[in-house]
């Protein structure tokens, strides 16, 4: 039996790559830097399934080249980076790896919000730097007991993160364009999107890119916050205005800010926001951990190979093509 043709647009984890290699032909680009478009066309003619990385852009351009392409998979809940119409268009379900990253990308979210909250990682800075000497001290973090934590989409890791908030001691509000109709059982109050930013002592943003949500956080939502108010970014960097929330900070209207994600991405080094006293930036590590990559690999192989096969992908954002393959 012939095996299938794909293309595998990155450096994937082992086990993935293994399971894809048992039943398909793999061209895998595994270099540091993604593949030029005209590489991915040149390697997409025959191509049956692709596998890509949310670093590739997926459209109609990249699709018009892949003639016999039935199936994409992508590692990542985000899909920011896919044109879902044009695979809709074309017939070609698309999957995405939600669920599996809930509870560590959760983790990074408080985490961040804990680390800037007591500054731990400036205190380890400080010590590193050998200033830790008696009667030297850094300045002061704020408590989390108490204190109101408003969280801009509320889905599986935003729920996943007011868990921890309420394990502190913090009391949850919430904006979702609708207000959540089980939130009184998740011990959480919904908030209209104005009221939130007025009322938070800290808020995180989980909410997806879409053309709605980008730019959602300017300048005119960093002047409502509270001065004292800590920022949270673990969706994408999009959704803030870099240069609105690089002023918040500068001018002293936000307290702080911690981010997982940028934009651009990745920031450069001479960035302004990086010469900032105020804010903390991880390298997008949301889902960052063996466990986690691993499930999001295998769960992205395993919708890969279910479309090559004709069967329905076990998580399709466009469920109707998936519907359609289910009953051809």
């Amino acid at each position: 039996m012939d095996k299938y043709k794909v293309v595998i647009a990155g450096r994937i984890m082992p086990p993935a790559l293994a399971a894809i290699q048992e039943q398909c032909e793999v061209l895998q680009w595994d270099r540091p830097v993604p593949p030029t478009l005209s590489q991915l066309t040149r390697w997409l003619q025959d191509a049956e399934g692709l596998f890509v990385l949310p670093n590739i852009a997926v459209n109609e351009e990249l699709l018009a080249a892949a003639p016999k392409l039935r199936v994409i998979a992508q590692p990542a809940v985000g899909y920011d980076n896919i044109d879902i119409q044009a695979c809709t268009n074309r017939k070609i379900p698309f999957g995405n790896t939600p669920g599996v990253l809930v509870e560590t990308t959760a983790d990074l979210a408080f985490g961040l919000l804990l680390t800037a909250a007591r500054r731990i990682h400036e205190g380890w800075d400080w010590v590193r730097a050998g200033k830790w000497q008696p009667g030297a001290s850094l300045p002061l973090g704020v408590d989390l007991y108490g204190k109101t934590l408003g969280i801009v989409g509320l889905g599986a890791i935003g729920t996943a993160v007011a868990r921890r908030a309420q394990a502190s001691g913090m009391k949850v509000i919430y904006h979702n364009r609708r207000p959540r109709p089980n939130h009184e059982v998740l011990g959480v109050e919904y908030r209209l999107f104005e009221d939130l930013l007025t009322e938070a002592d800290f808020i995180v943003v989980l909410t997806p890119l879409t053309p709605e949500s980008r730019g959602l956080f300017g300048a005119k939502e960093f002047a409502r916050m509270k001065p004292t108010v800590y920022f949270i970014n673990a969706a994408r960097g999009a959704v803030v205005d870099t240069q609105a929330l690089y002023n918040a900070l500068a001018d002293g209207q936000i307290a702080y800010a911690a981010l997982d994600v940028t934009d651009p991405e990745p920031l450069p080094a001479d960035h302004p926001l990086i010469k900032l006293p105020n804010i903390l930036i991880a390298p997008h590590i949301g889902s960052a951990t063996t466990e986690t990559r691993n499930k999001m690999a295998l769960l992205a192989a395993e919708n890969l190979l279910l479309g090559l096969a004709g069967k329905p992908l076990v998580t399709c954002v466009n469920t109707e093509v998936n519907y359609r393959q289910q009953k051809a």
